[in-house]
């Protein structure tokens, strides 16, 4: 019975959750589109910088310079800036 039952709960579950938190709006997509490309542009001018032989250090602040208010974190990541939570379990680690 305890089988038959947690896999009833579990195909429920899989079921329901992910369509509740996929519903996004299209402005929200939109958004998600320009910051996605925004980030890229600044990823690629950092990998430009250090292809020009540029100090690390220097194309790292000018990344972070590049990803201020698109992203969290030292390294403009997305995720964080979608997902808040993600930083917290960053701390767990």
């Amino acid at each position: 019975m305890k089988p038959f039952l947690m896999t009833l709960l579990s195909t429920a579950a899989l079921t329901f959750v992910p369509a509740a938190l996929a519903q996004h709006t299209q402005k929200q997509i939109e958004e998600d589109i320009k910051r996605h490309l925004a980030m890229a542009q600044a990823h690629q001018a950092a990998a430009q910088c250090l292809k020009d032989g540029r100090n690390y250090k220097v194309c790292q602040e000018e990344l972070q310079t590049a990803c201020k208010g698109l992203a969290l974190g030292r390294y403009c990541g997305l995720q964080q800036a979608i997902h808040p939570w993600t930083a917290e379990l960053e701390t767990l680690r």
